[in-house]
């Protein structure tokens, strides 16, 4: 048996709750600035519909939006409102984005739901709001357990301890380093950072593309780091395909065009390819042979001389023994044994 989710009709309770302020002018402000019928406006936008200035514009908008908090409990539906509001910003781990209550607790999680919520959580007793800024989304949390400022510092230990980490490290990694209470809140208030980002369950920052991917080299990168081991170029396009990147619809073509220009990729075989950071260098397969005996310093067994080669290239034993007895740099001084011609 499944639970329906709660759900609140954002239009009903935005409405009544605006059709509690007498003055026109003032619902017509406040719907304007908040997005609460179509897309927010600016203070001079507003300004210049209604023949005032932009500092009215601002005087009116925090004079209204005091006397609503004020009597917050007095507004239609806001009881039952702020409880399920509170619910949810719990479930979700104590604080949440307003994206994230908008797919909790609206049919569509449209813009507009998205800005109802928003401003219903201002008026919410037991919620704190955090605006969208540079450093942060537009997020809500539980009052009792951290105000605005405590949510701010918390995001700031997060980051501190991701930034330190140097890479990208698993929820329950930051929540044990940072001295977070639990993966759930952790996970919560990292998501409402700008400065954060996650993939694959790890987070790093915002800048790191292994967790940030911005484009078809840095996405072929994350999916040969996750596999751990060299993949043909098919298997990467169709991993990128499946995966939960952005934007992933790119032709094979295009992958394996990144594949030859970015130096983080070697080619170890036919359509095969490695990361460099693995060990592998770029060359030829003669290249990898020269370099095996260089590294001996003596004569070595064709035998060897393949064992060595296969530990960095994904050939097949036959093209390195073609190699060794057609290329001119290698030289046979006894039988099936070969040193550099020089």
């Amino acid at each position: 048996m499944t639970t329906e989710k709660p759900m609140i009709n954002t239009e009903n309770i935005v409405q009544d709750i605006l059709t509690s302020i007498e003055r026109e002018r003032e619902r017509e402000i406040i719907a304007r600035r908040y997005g609460l019928f179509d897309r927010k406006e600016t203070l001079e936008q507003i300004g210049e519909l209604l023949g005032i200035t932009r500092e009215r514009v601002r005087q009116l908008e925090k004079t209204v939006m005091t006397r609503l908090r004020s009597t917050s409990t007095n507004l239609p539906h806001m009881a039952e409102t702020a409880a399920t509001l509170l619910a949810a910003v719990e479930e979700a781990g104590e604080t949440a984005r307003i994206t994230t209550l908008g797919d909790r607790l609206t049919a569509e999680n449209t813009r507009t739901d998205q800005s109802r919520l928003a401003f219903l959580a201002e008026l919410a007793p037991g919620i704190s709001t955090i605006p969208d800024d540079d450093n942060f989304y537009q997020s809500v949390g539980n009052t009792d357990i951290h105000d605005q400022a405590a949510i701010k510092t918390e995001v700031a230990k997060l980051v501190k301890t991701i930034s330190e980490a140097g890479k990208p490290i698993k929820t329950q990694e930051v929540t044990k380093m940072a001295g977070m209470p639990n993966d759930m809140y952790t996970a919560a208030l990292a998501s409402t950072s700008k400065q954060l980002a996650t993939l694959n369950g790890r987070w790093g920052l915002v800048k790191w593309p292994t967790v940030n991917p911005k484009n078809i080299r840095d996405k072929i990168y994350v999916i040969l780091a996750e596999n751990g081991k060299h993949m043909h170029f098919n298997e990467i396009a169709e991993s990128i395909k499946e995966s939960d990147f952005k934007r992933k619809d790119v032709t094979t073509q295009a992958i394996h065009n990144e594949l030859i220009k970015d130096k983080r990729f070697v080619l170890i075989g036919r359509g095969i390819y490695a990361l460099r950071e693995w060990g592998y260098k770029k060359g030829t397969v003669a290249d990898i042979i020269s370099e095996v005996l260089r590294e001996a310093g003596e004569p070595l067994h064709r035998d060897e001389i393949v064992k060595r080669v296969l530990k960095s290239r994904f050939v097949k034993e036959t093209t390195i023994l073609l190699n060794l007895q057609s290329k001119p740099q290698f030289k046979r001084v006894a039988k099936a044994t070969y040193e550099l011609a020089e």
